[in-house]
């Protein structure tokens, strides 16, 4: 299966620290939160991985050259900072041949997720990555599920009726990219698609029952927004030197 890697953002509430580096370069420990991505997934069933890159472009391909524990390339993506991360899918659109999975580049995993997202019922056009926790904030995706199929996906739902939160994860079979690429380009050519999330398409691709939950409870993961997480990052992956 290929992986994409979404690491095109600067990660403007870093600031200072992504001034002049992207936020998948930034160290966590003594290893950068991309090569931390590289390798869970070459401990898994990937033989490919194209990280989609915009600010900072030459420090990823840096990291790139010189990894060696899985086959990886980058793509480009000239007009990331005029777009949100579903101009970023839309970019790498050629490259959705099922099966592939799509990974947020602010995202730090430990490997048995991506098993779990492996061992997903592979008839499911896609299958979204969920967590649960007692509190979500305004930031966290948040996803409403119901027998296991997810009915939406946004940062605005109601929380008093959130059944968990999209990690940035997700898996898509031919039926599902179809899905997927389809929406990409419909959305592209609306007048706001430029500032949308690329999880508004996966959103709406759900409204017809085509997206399933695959939870993770109990494994490791962080996101990284700020420079907290970025503490709370260091604590997480030390467990797993």
């Amino acid at each position: 299966m290929k992986a994409i890697i979404l690491s095109a953002g600067q990660g403007k509430r870093l600031l200072p620290l992504t001034k002049k580096t992207p936020k998948a370069a930034l160290s966590v420990g003594s290893t950068s939160v991309l090569e931390w991505q590289l390798r869970a997934l070459a401990k898994c069933q990937i033989h490919e991985v194209v990280v989609i890159t915009g600010f900072g472009a030459d420090q990823i391909d840096h990291i790139i050259d010189n990894q060696k524990d899985i086959s990886a390339r980058t793509l480009y993506n000239p007009f990331y900072s005029q777009s949100d991360n579903l101009g970023t899918c839309w970019i790498a659109k050629h490259e959705m041949t099922a099966p592939f999975m799509i990974i947020n580049g602010d995202t730090l995993f430990e490997s048995a997720i991506v098993e779990k997202l492996l061992a997903a019922n592979p008839e499911n056009p896609i299958n979204l990555v969920t967590d649960c926790k007692d509190l979500y904030d305004d930031d966290d995706m948040k996803v409403i599920v119901e027998t296991g199929i997810v009915k939406n996906v946004s940062k605005t739902l109601d929380r008093a009726r959130v059944d968990g939160e999209s990690i940035g994860m997700m898996s898509f079979n031919h039926e599902g990219a179809s899905l997927f690429v389809s929406e990409l380009n419909s959305m592209m050519r609306s007048g706001s698609g430029l500032s949308q999330w690329y999880l508004s398409a996966i959103d709406s691709i759900a409204q017809s029952l085509k997206v399933f939950a695959c939870p993770i409870d109990g494994s490791e993961w962080c996101e990284i927004d700020s420079v907290g997480d970025l503490e709370t990052a260091k604590k997480t992956v030390s467990a797993w030197l």
